[in-house]
C-alpha cells in the first residue's frame, strides 16, 4: 500500500511541475533584447499564393565580393559593401551572419525605402588564420528569396 502511494505522490508532484513550469508565457519577462528589430518589420508581403500588392524589396549592390588580396597575419581590415533597394517594398535586413566568429557585419537597422541606398560593413580580423580565406556574411531579410549571400576574400601571410 506504501508503494502506491508513494507513486501517486510522485505522480501528482511531477504533474505539478510541468504545469507550473509551463506558466502563462509572461510578455514583461522576455529574452528579446532591447536594441532588437521588431518582427513585425519584417513583414514579407508575398506567399505560395502570389503577391497582390506587388510591394517586394529586392537588393541590388555593387559588388558581392572584395578581395582584400595579401594582407599580414593579425591584420584587420574592413570593406563596405554598397546596395541599393531596387524592389517596390521597403528592405528590412533581419540579420547579418559571418561564416566566422573573424568577420563581423554591420547593417542598416531601419527600413531601406525603394530607390535608397545603404551599406553592409564587414570587418575581417585575421588573427589566427594563415593562407587562402574565402568568409561568407548572409543576409537575413524580407526579400524573395529571404537570404542573400556577399562575402570576402583575402591571402593571409604568416610574418617571418
Amino acid at each position: 500500500m506504501k508503494t502506491i502511494s508513494a507513486k501517486i505522490f510522485l505522480l501528482l508532484g511531477i504533474t505539478s511541475l510541468i504545469i507550473l513550469g509551463c506558466g502563462s508565457g509572461d510578455s514583461k519577462t522576455s529574452t528579446v533584447p532591447e536594441n532588437a528589430i521588431d518582427p513585425a518589420v519584417v513583414e514579407n508581403p508575398a506567399t505560395a499564393s502570389g503577391n497582390k500588392k506587388g510591394n517586394i524589396p529586392a537588393y541590388h549592390f555593387t559588388d558581392t565580393v572584395h578581395d582584400f588580396g595579401k594582407i599580414m597575419q593579425g591584420e584587420k581590415v574592413s570593406f563596405a559593401f554598397r546596395f541599393t533597394n531596387s524592389g517596390t517594398g521597403d528592405l528590412v535586413i533581419r540579420a547579418a551572419q559571418g561564416s566566422c566568429g573573424c568577420t563581423v557585419p554591420e547593417w542598416p537597422k531601419e527600413p531601406v525605402k525603394p530607390g535608397e541606398g545603404g551599406i553592409i560593413n564587414v570587418t575581417f580580423n585575421s588573427e589566427g588564420k594563415e593562407g587562402f580565406q574565402n568568409k561568407t556574411i548572409t543576409l537575413i531579410g524580407n526579400t524573395i528569396p529571404n537570404t542573400y549571400v556577399i562575402s570576402v576574400l583575402a591571402d593571409v601571410v604568416k610574418p617571418e
